[in-house]
């Protein structure tokens, strides 16, 4: 049956199991809109910015596992999507990006709104399309949705003229892709896991760190039951939080510039680290020649060119992370380490993360600790960029995948806003916690238009500081406080709230935390806390810029507050 190219893109959206996508309509994307009614299936949310777009395409995938579909019109449309785009590519997330292009006739004209997104794009998607063709387009969306969520994830552009989607063409959704240049590998090589379960049986002082692609993968169990088997202690870069239960006795946190002390201090000391689903970025190494300078490596990751970009490894394994560690599983040797578990124990005792130090101001971290008793760890927690970042990777303690959505290979100011709008509408079932700080907030702060028109129930956790916190910070301990384009004003947050018709109140008091979050919770919609943090507060531990881990700075002594941390197998 004949269809336009409009209809053939709503019918292969369907194809592909899409309920929901973010976008912002423009005149070349008309036939597509005009065209979407006749397709009640496809939720069309619309957007006040296409980095928003982008942003919530990003925090709806990371939330559901499926693929988050944006639109944007040509030219600054297509262009405002870029940086939504590039943050998908580096957390490897798996995303469709479609845009409008002038008609073909006009392509190379400089015509009006014209822009090759293609070509500007090219470095951070995984593949991307012109379609120049109507009866090409249902071939292309189905490669471009295999693309985007096999192997490592990550976006996927499709710019289609508006004359295309104006066609007719027949219309078949292809049952199967053919990609013969593309390879996906799957189980790692028998000789590298034998090696691999040689070197873990016999190491003495072994450490896993885990990424984000043991959550993609699916392989949170798998990575349990290999650290159970052999006692290893276990730690996540910050994308990989979650993927380990953080109340599991094995858990040892975050390693890095704003790691544990002790994680860094494990790092220092293993005699193998087994690495897996991460890129060693160099928020997680610190200065490379000082990065686990006692370890043998081993690497298990579904990319072969991350193994050895960053760090030489002895043990590579190319597969995908649950394939691997099934394999590997079947090799362990049940063990104990128990001087090894000991000397963690002793070392978090000696330089504690969970305490938060007595302060007649509203301290972040206690905001932190009291969402956490709040929700019981069953909230999914989306962040901006910034110092609440790391306060909330620290203190909120994580128990389930997918449960921590947050910028980390970009490290993009204002992704917080609409991803936790994408997570909200992927899991309406779960409530969804918006941590940001006032710098990062107002950079998507139109967004709440958005909230209130589809009514997505975020609540919403302003650290509001006054500053750009982490640039403070930096001049803070390494320009001798100069702080120069850092202090920040703000508007009234909860009149601009109030504004959108989303409730909101101010808390300055730490006997105010509690009721507030009580207060969002018990809402039916968005709501709006305000919290007046204390200006400088830095976040602690810190690794200096150029340092090793084992460099970390400590906050001083004070007088503190102990939170236990629960501890379970």
């Amino acid at each position: 049956m004949k269809k336009t190219g409009a209809q053939i893109i709503c019918e292969s959206l369907i194809a592909e199991g899409v309920d929901v996508m973010f976008g912002f309509p423009g005149g070349v994307l008309l036939p597509f809109y005009d065209t979407l009614p006749q397709y009640p299936r496809i939720r069309h949310i619309l957007v006040r910015h296409e980095q928003a777009a982008a942003h919530a395409a990003d925090g709806y995938a990371r939330a559901t596992g499926k693929v988050g579909v944006c639109m944007a019109t040509s030219g600054p449309g297509a262009t405002n999507l870029v940086t939504g785009i590039a943050n998908a590519y580096l957390d490897s997330v798996p995303m469709v990006a479609f845009t409008g292009q002038v008609v073909r006739a006009q392509i190379g004209k400089d015509s009006f709104q014209e822009i090759d997104i293609t070509g500007i794009t090219l470095p951070i998607t995984k593949h991307s399309y012109v379609a120049m063709d109507t009866a090409s387009l249902a071939r292309i969306i189905k490669e471009a949705f295999y693309i985007a969520r096999t192997g490592r994830p990550g976006p996927v552009l499709i710019d289609i003229p508006k004359d295309v989607m104006q066609e007719m063409a027949e219309f078949s959704y292809p049952d199967r892709v053919s990609l013969p240049g593309y390879k996906i590998p799957t189980s790692g090589h028998p000789t590298q896991l034998k090696n691999a379960a040689k070197l873990i049986n016999e190491a003495k002082r072994p450490l896993i760190i885990a990424g984000r692609g043991v959550i993609i993968s699916g392989a949170s169990d798998e990575l349990k039951q290999m650290a159970e088997t052999s006692q290893i202690p276990v730690i996540t870069t910050l994308l990989g939080i979650g993927c380990f239960p953080e109340h599991h006795i094995l858990s040892y946190g975050m390693p890095g510039m704003h790691g544990m002390g002790y994680a860094n201090k494990a790092l220092d000391e293993t005699d193998l680290l087994i690495a897996i689903g991460m890129r060693f970025d160099d928020r997680v190494t610190g200065k490379i020649s000082g990065f686990a300078p006692r370890a043998k490596i081993i690497h298990i990751d579904m990319d072969p060119a991350e193994i050895g970009k960053n760090v030489s490894v002895d043990v590579p394994i190319v597969g995908d992370v649950k394939a691997v560690l099934r394999a590997l599983h079947k090799l362990l040797e049940t063990n104990a380490h128990v001087d090894w578990i000991r000397q963690l124990d002793e070392w978090r005792q000696q330089h504690p993360l969970t305490d938060v130090r007595a302060s007649s101001g509203l301290l972040p971290q206690y905001i932190i600790r009291e969402l956490y008793e709040a929700t019981g760890g069953d909230a999914v927690v989306v962040t901006g960029v910034g110092q609440h970042q790391m306060w909330t990777a620290q203190h909120y303690i994580f128990h389930h995948p997918d449960s921590f959505i947050s910028s980390g290979g970009l490290g993009t100011m204002g992704f917080g806003l609409p991803a936790a709008m994408g997570a909200k509408i992927g899991r309406p079932e779960k409530a969804v916690w918006l941590v940001d700080g006032d710098g990062s907030f107002q950079m998507n702060i139109q967004e709440l238009a958005t909230l209130v028109q589809d009514n997505i129930a975020v609540k919403i956790a302003i650290m509001n500081n006054g500053y750009l916190g982490m640039v403070r910070q930096w001049q803070d301990l390494f320009y001798k406080k100069n702080y120069v384009a850092t202090p920040l004003s703000c508007p009234d947050f909860v009149k601009v709230a109030e504004a959108y018709c989303i409730p909101g109140v101010t808390v300055t008091r730490r006997e105010e935390v509690q009721p507030a979050i009580e207060q969002a919770a018990a809402h039916d919609g968005p709501f709006l806390i305000n919290f007046m943090v204390e200006p400088e507060e830095n976040v602690f531990p810190m690794v200096p810029p150029g340092a090793s881990n084992i460099e970390f700075i400590e906050e001083p002594k004070k007088e503190v507050t102990s939170w236990p941390r629960r501890s379970t197998l």
